[in-house]
């Protein structure tokens, strides 16, 4: 895993002091890398028969849908409120410094299908909590969750408890 994390930047004081920024541009600039990060990804889960890959806008789009294609599985645009044209069901979730939502459309789940949750980066877990929910309330099965950067000691895995979760690189 050192070559990937040799694609991740670090930022220091972005989007605001004292936060250190995990940047994946270098990492999504080089194909091969990529093609490996969606690969590994999607590993645990090959042969677990998932149906969907649930991606979380924005960055999530971009591995959740290789990830995917490698599973031959369909892909589920999980959004930013306003973002979605047809009826949909919301999930709201708490952060640091307020709160968030997230958005599905209804019927982008079939019910009883197995789904993984994907997203490029994983800290306090609340995301990925409120996208499972959202999974589980149109009748999903929440198959796991995978991230190509999880930041320890923020919580994130901590939240999604009970469930399996896969990270390619782990950052303090």
């Amino acid at each position: 895993m050192r070559d990937l994390e040799s694609r991740v930047r670090a930022i220091p004081d972005f989007p605001k002091p004292g936060i250190l920024y995990r940047d994946i541009t270098p990492l999504l600039g080089d194909p091969e890398m990529l093609a490996r990060a969606a690969s590994e990804l999607a590993a645990p889960f090959a042969g677990e028969d998932i149906q969907a890959v649930a991606g979380i806008e924005a960055r999530g789009f971009i591995f959740g849908c290789l990830v995917a294609r490698e599973l031959s599985a369909s892909f589920v645009p999980v959004r930013k409120p306003g973002k979605l044209p047809y009826r949909k069901v919301s999930e709201s979730y708490t952060l640091e410094y307020g709160t968030g939502t997230v958005e599905m459309h209804v019927d982008a789940v079939a019910p009883e299908s197995r789904v993984l949750v994907v997203d490029d980066l994983v800290a306090t877990g609340g995301t990925a909590a409120a996208s499972c929910s959202l999974i589980e309330r149109l009748g999903g099965e929440v198959a796991g969750c995978a991230f190509v950067i999880e930041l320890d000691g923020l919580g994130g895995r901590d939240r999604l408890a009970g469930r399996t979760v896969h990270s390619l690189l782990h950052f303090e």
